[in-house]
């Protein structure tokens, strides 16, 4: 398992090459590009930092870029890393303790999701209320960190209130049409059967996806404000007489790209300048 002081050789690192930053954007399958806009921007590779995973999913560059927006120091995670392609939990939400040591306070993390609302369609956005987990996996598994937060962190407000409010005002003056429900976490690397989509549907879920929710209770373990918005990809399993496949879902995140930008570029605007502080 990895501990504190591994975490912070990392951050130490990434400090150094590419300094430190008060709010991280984790871009899900097909959002890759959002960090273009930033200012000044410098970036580092994963497989130059100490103990960090690759990303190896089509989609997923693996790297973090860090620069300013809107007078602000923003991190842009621009490819994330999965349970299913063979990582352990304290691998896949490494980079969200090491967000928290280099000063991230504030967390958007973003990921593509099939719709089990049939009311959603391909090309939405959803903004994320809360999360059900049936990967039958927590990554708080094991010795707790103290230096993070204590050993049974509280859930009920895992999408931070007031960011979700923010969301939504912005993107009624931007006349996006952003959608709110719940995401479910199922591990993959398959997509989920028709009748599993029944069983979520049923359990309250409006979307399903393979990531997100490690690096939610993370984020939250550490003290982070967290914001989660999906880009609704496809349709899930069984809801079309059709199959599914990954070339569609990056495909449906380039045509959101655009509404995605502008969105999350508001939500930036709005958040409130704070003391970079590392921990």
């Amino acid at each position: 398992m990895i501990d504190y002081k591994d975490i912070k050789r990392a951050a130490n690192l990434v400090t150094h090459s590419i300094g430190p930053a008060d709010i991280a954007v984790i871009l899900g399958s097909g959002l890759g590009g959002y960090e273009e806009q930033l200012i000044d921007p410098a970036e580092i590779d994963y497989d130059e930092i100490p103990g960090f995973p690759a990303s190896t999913v089509p989609g997923h560059a693996g790297k973090f870029i860090a620069g300013t927006l809107h007078d602000k120091r923003v991190l842009v995670m621009s490819g994330r890393v999965h349970s299913y392609e063979g990582y352990g939990m304290d691998k896949v939400t490494l980079p969200i303790r090491v967000m928290r040591l280099i000063g991230v306070k504030t967390l958007i993390v973003t990921n593509a999701a099939g719709a089990v609302n049939v009311e959603f369609k391909p090309g939405d956005l959803m903004l994320i209320d809360d999360f059900i987990n049936l990967s039958g996996r927590n990554p708080l598994r094991g010795k707790n960190l103290d230096r993070f937060g204590p050993r049974f962190p509280d859930m009920t407000y895992a999408y931070d209130r007031e960011l979700r409010q923010i969301a939504f005002q912005e993107a009624g003056k931007l006349g996006v049409n952003l959608k709110r429900g719940v995401y479910c976490w199922m591990n993959g690397p398959t997509f989920e059967t028709p009748a599993e989509i029944r069983m979520v549907r049923n359990l309250g879920a409006d979307a399903v996806g393979m990531s997100t929710v490690p690096e939610t209770i993370v984020a939250r373990h550490s003290g982070m404000r967290v914001l989660g918005i999906s880009t609704i990809t496809n349709m899930a399993a069984g809801v079309l007489d059709q199959p599914i496949n990954h070339e569609e879902v990056l495909a449906a995140g380039e045509l959101v790209k655009e509404p995605f930008r502008r969105l999350v570029n508001a939500i930036i605007d709005r958040l409130p300048e704070e003391e970079i502080t590392e921990m």
